[in-house]
């Protein structure tokens, strides 16, 4: 699959930091004219700002706009897809992770967290964008999963249970 970001704009969930700090940072050197950075903190999108977001004088243009955005607050999502009308590109990058086996006395509620964050709040953002995307005449959705979606690791059971549901549902 190809997909040519040159002149295209893109949302990333999770840009903050580690993966999707590292996938935004990619786009905009490679062609996108703007990311959307959403975070549950906006502060903390200031250095991908202070590197690539800063367009002049006119902040209209801003190449990084953070959003407002968090996986447990499924309102963020929708007001996201409300701000964010003009992507072509949307990574839902962000998810999370509880270390709990099976017999874990948290078990089942770190399951229930991860699954509600990494499946449900998925199926949120496809729900959410798709009319966006479609209304842009198409684009692309991509989901970030893990190796944990593929095999299990007994450290960390519920997790790879939540990225193999979150497989699936993709």
């Amino acid at each position: 699959m190809y997909f040519d970001i040159n002149g295209k704009v893109a949302l990333v969930t999770g840009a903050n930091r580690g993966i999707g700090k590292a996938i935004a940072a990619s786009l905009l050197q490679h062609g996108a004219t703007k990311v959307y950075a959403a975070v549950r903190n906006l502060d903390s999108a200031a250095p991908l700002v202070a590197t690539y977001g800063d367009s002049g004088t006119d902040r209209s243009a801003n190449r990084v706009i953070p959003l407002r955005f968090d996986l447990a607050q499924p309102e963020t999502i929708a007001e996201a897809a409300q701000t964010a009308t003009d992507v072509a590109l949307v990574v839902n990058n962000a998810g999370v992770l509880r270390n709990a086996g099976p017999l874990a006395g948290d078990a089942i509620a770190a399951l229930q967290y991860e699954i509600d964050m990494n499946v449900f709040g998925l199926m949120r953002m496809a729900q959410a964008f798709a009319p966006v995307l479609k209304a842009n005449g198409g684009g692309a959705f991509v989901q970030l999963n893990s190796v944990a979606s593929l095999k299990s690791f007994a450290d960390f059971a519920t997790y790879a249970a939540s990225k193999a549901a979150a497989y699936s549902i993709t």
